[in-house]
This record gives structure tokens, C-alpha cells and sequence, in this order.
């Protein structure tokens, strides 16, 4: 909570505490009743003018006079602290605050992206273009100011390798979660606890050292990869095949058009199960080539025809978002 959040908290309190003082106040002096007392405590503070209650006794006045001046100074204290509250923008990002929860508490299927550093940045921007709903959490808040300012994504400002952090994030709904913290213990925590919250779940984890790898893989996560590694390979292809570099940069994050390469799993039921590549006519109702098939562990490239598809079956495919989406309606 920030202070002028803690002034406007303390402003309510003594209000509340002056009308209590003017209420057991009149009771106890006059002899009043709870109505009236409450009326009178009510007039004098808000000082229009009004006529007595009852007459009051000489220690009646004084006690009023008492209750004005405090009263004065409580509701100067508290119009001074309510416009700070408004003007340095709290009750607008208060607002913006619980809009965000209540989006975040709407989604389904979605990643959870825990780090919004440089790599979380690109992360977040992959995942609007391919229009995957996410939430990101970070514990520096700046930095997820940022990114949303760039970005406008949902997020969380706290420590993800904390149950009630990822709680928040809908993690029982979730369907993958990304940690790129920058040190290997860290990553080690958030999948240890992700994977303890959502078992069904897929975690993809950065690694640091390639040593760490295997603790990764032990704490849960389905695939580690190491930016260093990663980076080392890229650059090494780019010297030796730089249109192939190119060419799948173009599948992959479609930076000059639409086309990028896409993998959709028959789900359970699918009208597709059981039925080959050929029968299931996929080219004549999507206007898509197959160019590979997954189970899960191993790819078939450029698969026969005749292969039989089954539950759970990846179909990879080079598409645009509107041909994705008739093969996802096909699959059903």
C-alpha cells in the first residue's frame, strides 16, 4: 500500500473514530438517545447550521465545541489526503488494478510467462502475435510497467516460485508455463512449484549453466533451453546457411507476413482419429500441406500418406491464422 493509500486509510479511521467520540459523547453528557445523538453529532460536524437536538447543558456546549474543532481538522485532513489519493493516480490504477484480476481470473488455456526481463519481452511479443493468451508475473514492478506500456499484457507483480503468485495466475487452468528468471535455483523453484500446483502442465525452462539441466528436468520441466547455446548455434548457422536461417525465421515469427509454421494436436474424439492423411482430406478443406507428424516423442517428415492418424497425433503445418483456424475446427 502505498502513502497516499495509507493517508486516505487513516482520514476514514479518525472520521470514524470523531463521529463514535460525538455519538457516546452526547449520550453520556446528555442523556440522548442513539438517533439523536447520531443527528447532532452529524450537524456539528458537517457545521450547517442547523438548531439543536435538545437544548444542551453548559457541559453539552463545551463538549461541542470540542467536537467542531476536531471535527475541522479530521475533514481538512481528509479532503487533503482523498485528493492526493486521486490526483497521483491510486484509485485510477486501484481501478486498472482490479480490471486486470478480473481478466486474469477469466482465462483458460493460457501460458504463464514468469519473468518480464529482455527475453520475457520477446517472449510476451511472440505470444501476441500468435495470439496465445498469457499472464506474465515479475517481481519488479518497473519492469512489468514497461512491458505492458509496450505491450498492453495482463500481469502479476510478485514472486513466482510462491503457491499463492501462481495460484493467482490460474495455474490449475493453465496449459504451459515459461521460466526465465535469471538464476538456475530460481528457475529450479518456480518448476518445482508449478509442477507440484498443475501436474497436466508443460514447462519450458531457461538454464543458465548447462550443468543445471538435469535438475530442471528432475524438478518437472518438460524442456530446458540455454540462451547461450541457442545463440552459439544461431550464429554458427547464420555464417554457414544463411537462407535456411532465413527462411524459417520468416515460419517462425512471421515478421513479414502472416505465414508461420504451427503444430495442432487431435484432441480426444477428434473426427480425424483413426482415419489416414489421405482420407482426411486436410489440403482440399484447408488449403494446407502436412509437412510433419508428432506423437509426442518422435516427428515424421513428410509423412506417407497412407500413415493413420490417431488421439493426441501433431500435425505440423506452414499456415496463415485464417487457415490454422479452419484445420483446428477440422480436427474437432
Amino acid at each position: 500500500m502505498d502513502a497516499s493509500s495509507r493517508r486516505l486509510r487513516s482520514a476514514l479511521l479518525l472520521l470514524l473514530a470523531t463521529f463514535l467520540i460525538g455519538v457516546i459523547g452526547y449520550q453520556r453528557i446528555e442523556g440522548w438517545n442513539t438517533f439523536d445523538a447520531l443527528y447532532m453529532t452529524v450537524i456539528t460536524l458537517a457545521t450547517v447550521g442547523y438548531g439543536e437536538t435538545h437544548p444542551l447543558s453548559p457541559a453539552g456546549r463545551t463538549f461541542t465545541v470540542f467536537l467542531i474543532m476536531l471535527g475541522v481538522g479530521v475533514l481538512t485532513y481528509g479532503v487533503t489526503a482523498a485528493t492526493a489519493f486521486v490526483v497521483e493516480g491510486t484509485m485510477t490504477n486501484l481501478i486498472g488494478r482490479r480490471k486486470m484480476e478480473a481478466d486474469i481470473s477469466k482465462l483458460r488455456g493460457h501460458i504463464i510467462l514468469c519473468g518480464a526481463g529482455e527475453t520475457g519481452r520477446h517472449i510476451a511479443a511472440e505470444l501476441l502475435k500468435a495470439r496465445v493468451p498469457f499472464v506474465v508475473i515479475d517481481k519488479d514492478g518497473e519492469r512489468l510497467k514497461a512491458l505492458d506500456a509496450a505491450a498492453h499484457v495482463l500481469f502479476i507483480e510478485g514472486d513466482a516460485t510462491q503457491d499463492e503468485v501462481l495460484a493467482r495466475a490460474r495455474i490449475q487452468d493453465a496449459r504451459g508455463l515459461i521460466s526465465i528468471l535469471p538464476q538456475d535455483r530460481d528457475n529450479v523453484f518456480v518448476v518445482l512449484t508449478a509442477r507440484a500446483l498443475n501436474p497436466r502442465l508443460r514447462i519450458i525452462s531457461k538454464v543458465v549453466e548447462l550443468e543445471s539441466r538435469a535438475k530442471l528436468a528432475k524438478a518437472g520441466a518438460d524442456a530446458t533451453v540455454s540462451s547461450n547455446f541457442i545463440g552459439a548455434m544461431r550464429m554458427a548457422s547464420e555464417m554457414i546457411r544463411p537462407a535456411v536461417v532465413s527462411f524459417l525465421d520468416t515460419m517462425l515469427r512471421a515478421d513479414g507476413g502472416n505465414v508461420r509454421v504451427e503444430e495442432v494436436r487431435l484432441p480426444t474424439g477428434s473426427a480425424l482419429a483413426g482415419r489416414t492423411l489421405q482420407d482426411a482430406r486436410i489440403y482440399e478443406q484447408t488449403g494446407l500441406l502436412v509437412i510433419a507428424t508428432s506423437d509426442g516423442r518422435t516427428y515424421e517428415v513428410n509423412p506417407n500418406p497412407a500413415l493413420r492418424l490417431q488421439e493426441g497425433s501433431g500435425l505440423i503445418v506452414c499456415c496463415a491464422p485464417e487457415q490454422l483456424a479452419r484445420l483446428r475446427d477440422l480436427v474437432k
